[in-house]
């Protein structure tokens, strides 16, 4: 069969447009984008979950979800080896799922990603103020400006500032806890009174429903991490690479989240509060920033393949995504104006919870489906580990209605919005009719430019 040539020039075109810089990230800048996605969570959000379960609680509820991340990365792992895609689990759901289940597992994941650095650039707005006394809409414009203008500076010099970032955040956490060793009184981590809820006790005074009702902010000490396969297309090795950068980030971050800041003042370890502050203020920079930085490669990878508008996969001569990289921020900057953190937080703990089951469900369906695909790197446990990610992902996501209601229910919304744009309008758009087929296009356009 022979393809019309006017049809292979406009699609070479098309795709050399809409090109990522290759070779930038190795392995250990890969774990260090996963660790700067998260690291604002062991600064500012958990604090929720302590107040809806109290310490006990809220050790559970991060251990459960602990568990959850755990099997969650390694299933990302093997897909990631397999489908070195720039739209990471977008990509493994429509290869495992189709078009329709690709496009959901993406919008899911935009939710996520375009709502969580408006919470975070509210929590950043409240440290500028403990440290300057300014906060507000104009701390929440400069931010975004600043770090988007970064990144279109190009990918190479935004992850080098990203980890430079994570180390002083990663320093803050270390300081913190060698600072607070000789004041630890264990007595003080239960002086919570019970309630009269079922189960409750003085390691847990909210019962069972307070554990349920903190899932989503034991979330938060590892929500993004899933993100690192967003930067696939632009690794030096994507099947080795992606694995070991996201598994690295995991492992670490299990270590690091032992949220304690906000205990020194406690203390009156003032200098060293503040200090430690200022590096917090790192902390929350490091993950505005490098979700930046994966929604933009989410975005462009939804727009290539034509689910979202076309124009926003044009990339610049840096090969960064502009448009990819200033519309989701806009949207970001107008939800931060509500300044309702906690709220925000819990919409984007809703998105990403489903697409956490569309993902360990695009696990299974691959193992299941094309055991012959190729894996460089394979799972631990097969389809069981991703089994358990599945279903803690769905009790997860009933936790935040738990919560709030509200939560759940706005997000719910803009569900409905993105699936009627994709039924009425982009469905009919799409670039390739397979997964295989567009990364096929991709691979053959950088071949065509890699010759020119």
């Amino acid at each position: 069969m022979t393809r019309d040539t006017n049809h292979d020039t406009n699609e070479q075109d098309y795709l050399a447009r809409r090109q990522l810089k290759k070779g930038t990230a190795g392995w250990v800048l890969l774990a260090g984008l996963g660790v700067s996605y998260v690291i604002s969570g062991d600064f500012a959000g958990w604090n929720f979950g302590i107040g809806e379960a109290g310490w006990g609680g809220f050790a559970i509820a991060a251990l459960l979800m602990g568990i959850m991340y755990l099997a969650l990365v390694l299933s990302l792992a093997e897909m990631s080896a397999a489908i070195p895609a720039a739209g990471g689990g977008y990509s493994f759901a429509r290869q495992a799922m189709g078009p329709a289940g690709g496009y959901l597992t993406g919008l899911a994941v935009l939710i996520e990603y375009a709502l969580a650095p408006a919470a975070i650039v509210i929590f950043i707005g409240s440290a500028v103020e403990s440290l300057l006394g300014i906060n507000g809409p104009i701390i929440y414009a400069i931010f975004y400006l600043v770090f988007i203008g970064i990144h279109l500076a190009g990918v190479g010099e935004a992850l080098k500032v990203m980890m430079v970032i994570s180390g002083l955040a990663v320093f803050a956490i270390i300081a913190t806890a060698v600072a607070l060793i000789g004041d630890f009184d264990s007595s003080r981590l239960f002086d919570i009174a019970p309630t009269d809820a079922w189960g409750a006790s003085d390691f847990m005074p909210n019962g069972w429903y307070g554990i349920w009702a903190a899932l989503p902010f034991g979330m938060w000490l590892f929500l993004a991490v899933e993100g690192v396969p967003l930067a696939a297309e632009e690794s030096r090795n994507p099947a080795r690479d992606v694995p070991r950068g996201i598994i690295g980030a995991m492992l670490f971050l299990m270590f690091t989240a032992v949220p304690l800041v906000d205990a020194l003042q406690a203390t009156g370890s003032e200098g060293l509060a503040t200090l430690v502050n200022v590096l917090a203020l790192a902390g929350l920079v490091a993950s505005f920033f490098s979700i930046i930085y994966g929604y933009s490669r989410l975005v462009f990878a939804l727009s290539r393949a034509g689910y979202l508008p076309k124009t926003l996969s044009l990339t610049s001569k840096r090969k960064a995504p502009t448009w990819a990289l200033v519309v989701p921020g806009i949207f970001g900057f107008l939800v931060s104006l509500t300044g309702e953190g906690d709220l925000i937080l819990g919409m984007a703990v809703v998105g990403a919870t489903v697409s956490y089951a569309l993902i360990a469900a695009s696990h299974i369906l691959l193992r299941l489906r094309q055991p012959a695909l190729a894996r460089p790197y394979r799972t631990p446990g097969g389809i069981v580990t991703s089994a358990i990610a599945l279903v803690l992902s769905l009790i997860a996501l009933t936790g935040v209605y738990a919560f709030d209601p509200r939560a759940f229910n706005y997000t719910l919304v803009l569900f409905v919005v993105g699936i009627a744009y994709y039924a009425i309008f982009s469905r009919h758009r799409l670039v390739a009719k397979t997964a295989e087929e567009e990364f096929a296009l991709v691979a053959n356009a950088e071949s065509d430019l890699a010759a020119s």
